[in-house]
């Protein structure tokens, strides 16, 4: 199984907040895993030992050329003693990226598919394809979200975490969000921030809690207006935002999830819509793999 370190919840200690009595405090969930880390440890975890106890010795799953979750799947295989194959949506680009040439150190078999292939991911005659070309595996969805996904990062939230009013994550496919609705309490806020453009979120969301039979006993809210052009989008001001953010807290975050996220919050709590006295839980969901191959994508410097 997936060894996890010690991860700490720390304080963000910021003058706009302290005459209004508002805690804020990020979980580092980037912390728990030097590979497979952040949220992605979670979605692994059952997932990996449900594939060893049905005897697989393969994981096939899928993603973009730059996802935290074919890196982090590569990397937490290798470590289990399975092999991995990864479908990556489009064409093959030399030299690779570091988040493909990470995955295939650690072993993994890369397969690129045409994007309008890609969209058949889903759709069992793909599927039964894949098996033909590679033999049996164990198949893990597009970025890791399934019903052990769920039962993974149900487990985020410790006892201790009762103490907060709000607690905050970004959203890509709804797994880490519908793992905290499960586990939140009845005195609890849990506050998505969708990095995709649209409000189709609300109903992929509403969808997901209703297939994982997640009934929360806290009330929750998607914010799907900090997307910033929509998945994979950055804007100048979310860059700068990321780089103050580290050189203010030493924190670093990466632009597709986790910066977006706390920009959204930040602005939340300057417009007074977190209410006073409110102590507030971000959940770092890891991804800073990404980051080196972000900075040589569009030439930008964030730190690593």
């Amino acid at each position: 199984m997936l060894i996890p370190q010690s991860i700490s919840t720390q304080k963000i200690n910021y003058p706009l907040w302290e005459n209004r009595n508002i805690e804020v405090w990020i979980k580092r969930l980037d912390q728990i895993h030097p590979l497979a880390s952040g949220n992605k440890f979670f979605k692994l975890k059952y997932n990996l030992e449900e594939a060893i106890s049905e005897n697989h010795d393969t994981i096939l799953t899928f993603g973009g050329a730059y996802s935290n979750h074919i890196y982090a799947t590569a990397a937490a295989a290798k470590s289990l003693g399975l092999h991995s194959i990864g479908i990556i949506r489009g064409e093959e680009t030399l030299p690779l990226n570091p988040t493909l040439a990470s995955a295939k150190e650690n072993g993994m078999v890369i397969h690129y598919v045409a994007r309008e292939a890609y969209r058949k991911k889903t759709e069992p005659e793909f599927l039964f394809s894949l098996k033909e070309k590679f033999g049996n595996f164990y198949h893990i969805p597009e970025g890791g979200t399934n019903a052990e996904a769920i039962q993974g990062t149900s487990e985020i939230l410790e006892e201790k975490d009762a103490e907060f009013t709000h607690i905050t994550c970004s959203i890509g496919t709804g797994g880490t969000f519908t793992g905290l609705a499960n586990s939140i309490e009845e005195h609890q806020t849990l506050l998505g921030f969708s990095s995709l453009k649209g409000d189709f979120i609300h109903t992929e969301i509403k969808d997901l809690l209703k297939s994982q039979q997640v009934n929360p006993k806290g009330k929750y809210q998607i914010l799907d207006q900090f997307h910033f052009g929509g998945y994979g989008k950055v804007t100048a001001d979310l860059i700068d935002f990321i780089k103050w953010f580290y050189k203010e807290f030493e924190i670093a975050l990466e632009p597709i999830y986790t910066g977006k996220m706390i920009y959204g919050l930040f602005e939340l709590i300057k417009n007074e819509t977190i209410e006073n006295d409110s102590k507030i839980l971000i959940i770092h969901t890891g991804g800073l793999q990404g980051l080196a191959g972000f900075n040589h994508r569009f030439g930008t410097s964030l730190p690593l």
